[in-house]
């Protein structure tokens, strides 16, 4: 779930007993919900959280509905008011009149307490991705409404197609006896998309009536689904920033208003992202029209086309390419034609504009951030003082649409609950990434007993008790002498076994993300702890890793990376798996190529994966661990099979060779680490999602500029 099992908690403590008399909330229905799911109520339960979706949805209608006609009743046009009455006043009357009509409207619809339907942001989450139905779904399947239970799987998965164990229910569901092929629907369906990839369908068959007729179709959807969007805007809203609002009324006034300019200006992405996708079609609303322009052309009727390249025109007016179809239009209906834009996408691009006026103006003037959802934006619109930054916020936009295009055609992670935590752009750098809950608390104790256990002082450096630092007591394992230990009898052989199939989970992860379709080979393989030597700390100004590239010799005075020995240059990605959190400093740090201009960095904590390009477009080091213990994963990639790691083929061998009937938690052909084991038909619910933030770039402290080349056997540990 997108809440935590804290707020879970608190929500199940603080929900109504079915006997309060009162009509609950979706949020109440839903903790109530979820409560009979974990009791296996379950026709309590799918009642409840039926109960709780049909709330949310009414909930949705009742506030566009009253958006839309209090908006009416208290329009600002039309008399006003006494000549004695400053503008001031006669502004607040229709204010007031708003808020009233607001107040009446949705207790009206919602009952004498409106205010009980401010659900918490988390919970409001977990509606928009559709998360009841991940419970509905075994509620159902349990009272064996099979057809019911299909279509809420359905549903869930449409807006959730990585989630792993749903993917598998899904084909188990498609090979059950008596399910139809029409229970696969999406109670939530979003009519425009449909409509839509059937219009482009036909239109990349060159069926452009048909063409037409859809995209038309799914224009007015659209159109129709941005206004639903932006009456709901004008709601209680969650930045989700830390900036202090300004105590003035005006001030408050001003700020709220700016932030529901920018929430409505964010529709367009909303209804332009289909479900299940992370990414906004580019360009939606203008995308109709230049493909509705052609599709008329080609069933002879150029008035239309001319219409709709028009108003495509009314997005971008220097299209040299639609400036052209225009005059060829023009030549064909005759110069005593009059062609015009649509007057609905004119008013709908003249309200934009005076948004983004609005919006602008009050950057400069008061302060506070925008990113542009429209790259068609006039570039005259905005101030010259933002000119610069609103370019660099358009490329960072336009970067980060593609790199997650790219990520969406690779395919989601195949591995349940795993979450992308920060990307590259988040980390203010390239080819670096964040992952979340790869391991289970249980799982990072038993590695952290293995490394108790087992891990030899100064293991990969030749012994050597601190090899980076006299501060710190390094330790480390590799997987052959950990299985080897575990042959002996000296280790548990499920521990041992589970640094292996956890390396080899996080190797999958990092190829998928960053080389699909190439195999990623280990280059090597360590579990490692650092430990903060008592009575060394005081005054202490050095790192427990100084920064460093993984495959060249970082220069920082130079700022260049030089891909020559003593490095390791068949190196390709590098990644650091964490296994706790309960110590002081070690966290990850990158940083530009001087080694002392800090770009983000990362705190360890349990499951957490940090992977990226082990060249010099990536230097990292590690703060100094001032306290306690700090253990982690750490792993090196290779595209090389001919680099691959040696003792990973020899300890694979050696787990095959002692594998028993009893060690079957894990397999040789697919990795189960932090998998559902349960052997039920359907899933636990997801657990939180953990966020993680970058640090704003600073310098480092103390005089170490950069980094010596380690010795060849000496391990780059991260």
């Amino acid at each position: 779930m997108a809440f935590s099992l804290l707020a879970l908690l608190a929500l199940l403590l603080s929900a109504p007993g079915p006997g309060s008399g009162r009509q609950s909330p979706y949020d109440l229905l839903y903790a109530d919900g979820v409560r009979a799911y974990f009791a296996r109520d379950w026709p309590r339960a799918a009642e409840l959280l039926q109960r709780a979706l049909h709330s949310y949805s009414q909930l949705r209608e009742a506030r566009r509905a009253c958006q839309g006609r209090c908006a009416e009743e208290a329009g600002f046009a039309g008399s006003p008011g006494p000549a004695a009455a400053s503008w001031e006043t006669r502004f607040f009357d229709r204010v007031l009149q708003r808020a009233e009509c607001l107040g009446e409207c949705l207790g009206r619809r919602l009952g004498a307490e409106p205010s009980l339907h401010r659900a918490s942001r988390e919970i409001q989450e977990d509606f928009e991705q559709r998360e009841p139905y991940n419970y509905l779904q075994v509620a159902l399947f349990q009272l064996k409404k099979l057809d019911e239970a299909v279509s809420a799987a359905h549903t869930f998965f449409i807006a959730n197609p990585q989630h792993l164990q749903m993917r598998e229910d899904m084909e188990k569901y498609q090979r059950m006896a008596g399910v139809k092929p029409g229970s696969f629907r999406d109670l939530q369906a979003t009519p425009y998309w449909e409509v839509y990839e059937a219009g482009v369908q036909h239109y990349n068959v060159d069926e452009y009536l048909q063409a037409a007729v859809k995209l038309e179709e799914s224009l007015k959807e659209v159109l129709l689904a941005l206004e639903d969007c932006r009456a709901l805007c004008e709601g209680l809203q969650e930045d989700g920033t830390e900036e202090e609002m300004q105590p003035g009324l005006y001030e408050a006034i001003a700020a709220h208003y700016i932030q529901v300019l920018k929430c409505r200006q964010h529709c367009v992405l909303e209804i332009a992202t289909k479900p299940g996708r992370v990414s906004a079609t580019d360009d939606f609303i203008p995308a109709h029209f230049d493909l509705l322009q052609f599709a008329y052309d080609q069933v002879g009727n150029q008035a239309l086309a001319a219409e709709c390249a028009a108003s495509y025109l009314l997005f971008y007016p220097a299209d040299e390419m639609m400036l052209e179809k225009m005059r060829q239009y023009q030549a064909k209906l005759g110069e005593r034609a009059s062609v015009t834009a649509r007057e609905n996408i004119q008013r709908y691009v003249q309200r934009s504009l005076r948004e983004k006026k609005l919006i602008y103006y009050a950057l400069e003037h008061l302060g506070g951030t925008f990113n542009d959802p429209d790259p068609w934006t006039p570039d005259e619109l905005v101030p010259e003082s933002l000119k610069e930054k609103h370019r660099e916020n358009q490329e960072k936009q336009r970067l980060k649409n593609l790199d997650v295009g790219q990520q969406e055609q690779r395919g989601p992670l195949t591995f349940e609950g795993i979450t992308i935590t920060m990307d590259s752009l988040q980390l203010n750098g390239s080819q670096r990434v964040v992952f979340d809950r790869v391991l289970t608390d249980s799982e990072c104790k038993d590695l952290l007993r293995l490394a108790k256990a087992a891990g030899g002082t100064g293991d990969g450096y030749r012994g050597r008790q601190s090899p980076h630092t006299p501060h710190e007591r390094f330790e480390g394992l590799t997987v052959l002498r950990a299985l080897q230990l575990a042959q002996d009898g000296t280790v548990n052989w499920r521990d041992a076994k589970l640094l292996l199939h956890a390396s080899e989970k996080s190797r999958k992860i990092v190829e998928s993300y960053f080389t699909p379709g190439k195999r990623l080979h280990f280059s090597f393989t360590h579990l490692v702890c650092r430990t903060a030597v008592e009575g060394e700390q005081d005054g202490r100004m050095d790192l427990s890793h100084p920064v460093h590239a993984d495959n060249c010799l970082l220069d920082p005075e130079g700022k260049e990376c030089w891909r020559e020995p003593p490095a390791y240059m068949f190196r390709d990605y590098s990644g650091i798996l964490y296994l706790n959190d309960d110590f002081q400093g070690g966290s990850l740090f990158f940083t530009e190529l001087d080694a002392v201009t800090i770009t983000a960095q990362v705190r360890p904590k349990c499951g957490r994966l940090v992977a990226f390009s082990s060249g010099g477009e990536n230097p990292h080091g590690v703060w100094a661990v001032t306290r306690g213990r700090r253990c982690a994963i750490a792993l090196w990639y290779t595209l090389s099979p001919e680099h691959a790691e040696q003792e990973r083929m020899e300890a694979e061998v050696l787990m095959r060779q002692g594998d028993t009937e009893q060690e079957q938690s894990y397999t040789d052909d697919e990795v189960h680490v932090g998998a559902d084991r349960s052997g039920e038909a359907s899933p636990e619910p997801p657990v939180p999602k953990g966020r993680a933030r970058s640090t704003s770039q600073r310098r480092m402290p103390g005089s170490e500029s950069g980094q010596q080349p380690q010795e060849l056997q000496a391990r780059d540990e991260l």
